[in-house]
């Protein structure tokens, strides 16, 4: 039984994501999908409000969980038993953003990176992109799953008070 874990800061949850944690699941038993804090970014959704999406959102998907990570991604492996850590890639920019993490993983632990590409169909789907079109009152559902529409909503109103 291989456990996979899908790490990613989930700032919101898209269909890219589901689309990788449906396919992930395809090749390995379990899928842990593990939203963690990014030192480098300033969320707009809470953690708590992150890992309560992507679990809504993976709910159909029988063998994925959802949990919040905080530390090294590969300490957390490791205390799971997960033999590969699983990423999504939309083109060459994310190859060359995710490779110097997959062999600093593997340097520190062993524990391999698989790359899935995601669908061409998402291709243009980014977190960062679904946060700007929203800031800027375009409408978002179409990216991303059930809840987040109003998460981001919510979110963006708080911000701006």
């Amino acid at each position: 039984m291989t456990t996979a874990v899908f790490p990613g800061s989930f700032d919101p949850m898209t269909w890219g994501h589901v689309d990788i944690a449906t396919r992930a699941r395809s090749m390995f038993s379990k899928v842990v999908i593990a939203v963690a804090h990014n030192s480098t970014k300033t969320p707009l959704l809470d953690l708590d409000t992150r890992v309560d999406l992507a679990r809504r959102a993976v709910e159909p998907l029988e063998g994925v969980e959802v949990v919040a990570v905080d530390g090294l991604l590969v300490d957390y492996c490791r205390s799971i038993g997960a033999g590969v850590i699983v990423k999504g890639l939309r083109g060459g920019a994310d190859y060359d953003y995710e490779r110097p993490m997959a062999l600093m993983n593997r340097t520190l632990s062993g524990i391999e990176t698989v790359f899935i590409t995601g669908d061409n169909a998402l291709s243009h789907v980014a977190s960062s992109l679904v946060r700007d079109v929203a800031r800027h009152g375009g409408q978002i559902g179409r990216y991303v799953p059930d809840g987040v529409v109003d998460a981001v909503a919510a979110a963006l109103a708080a911000e701006r008070a």
